[in-house]
């Protein structure tokens, strides 16, 4: 069943890079009118299906210029029916010695702005007959442990919370959902995973024997925004192609094959 987002608008913050790159083609792909945000545009426009995304500068920590990035889309578009919140990450520090303004910092990109975003949104949403919806890119840091990025999986962690309480608030104008991803490649992989090898050997402990493409990530998204779950609110929905062989079975000593679980 093909979806057709035509005549909608979303706003889909970092939008221009990696996975938000990748969100914004599919939406492109379904029809939608696309807006980016990010504080800098790409190193190109973001086209697919013969259709460019708009871009508009928002640094998404600044409450005041998040609700001005609101007011802007529905000036130029006259709505705004879905959000995809994908801004955030956060680089490699020990929680030991991390500053508090680092840490502040992170809770800030990846918890705090998705909820201005939201916010501002939300005031539109309410006003429109048909509402809207909220897709929240969260990560499987916020589910398990995540060393050198610990403020990140407790923002992230926070984030699959906060969808499930505005999700019952802003009903039933506003459906709010988020994915939980997994590892994924994008054109910064080898910063998280190395060179082609190192990137190949993480790929191999992912059941499905790859990491995620971006658009993998995008056609979730589409979905949630789409018709097609209408009936889906407060939901946090994994996408990391089965997840994590658990490390016990590669130490145990007791006979077992592998290869054989890999199949």
């Amino acid at each position: 069943m093909d979806v057709d987002l035509s005549g909608q608008v979303v706003l889909i913050t970092g939008g221009v890079r990696g996975v938000g790159a990748g969100i914004s083609r599919v939406f492109l792909d379904a029809g939608a009118t696309v807006v980016t945000c990010a504080r800098r545009p790409g190193d190109a426009p973001i086209e697919s299906s013969g259709r460019v995304a708009d871009f508009l500068p928002c640094d998404v920590r600044d409450p005041d210029a998040v609700g001005a990035l609101v007011d802007a889309v529905v000036e130029r578009y006259g709505r705004l029916d879905h959000v995809v919140n994908n801004a955030g990450g956060a680089p490699f520090a020990p929680a030991a010695t991390a500053s508090p303004n680092f840490h502040d910092k992170i809770v800030r990109l990846n918890l705090l702005a998705p909820l201005h975003v939201s916010q501002a949104a939300n005031r539109v949403m309410q006003e429109r007959p048909d509402g809207g919806s909220i897709v929240m890119i969260s990560s499987v840091s916020g589910h398990r442990p995540s060393p050198g990025t610990a403020a990140y999986g407790a923002a992230k962690a926070g984030l699959d919370h906060l969808i499930a309480s505005l999700a019952v608030e802003w009903a039933p104008k506003v459906r709010l959902n988020s994915i939980v991803v997994g590892m994924v490649r994008t054109e910064s992989a080898h910063l998280h995973y190395g060179d082609e090898a190192g990137i190949a050997a993480v790929a191999d402990t992912v059941p499905l024997g790859r990491l995620a493409a971006p658009e993998d990530i995008g056609r979730v998204a589409v979905f949630l925004a789409s018709p097609l779950a209408a009936y889906v609110s407060g939901a946090a929905l994994t996408v990391h192609g089965g997840g994590e062989r658990p490390a016990f079975l590669a130490a145990a000593t007791a006979p077992n094959d592998q290869a054989a679980q890999r199949k």
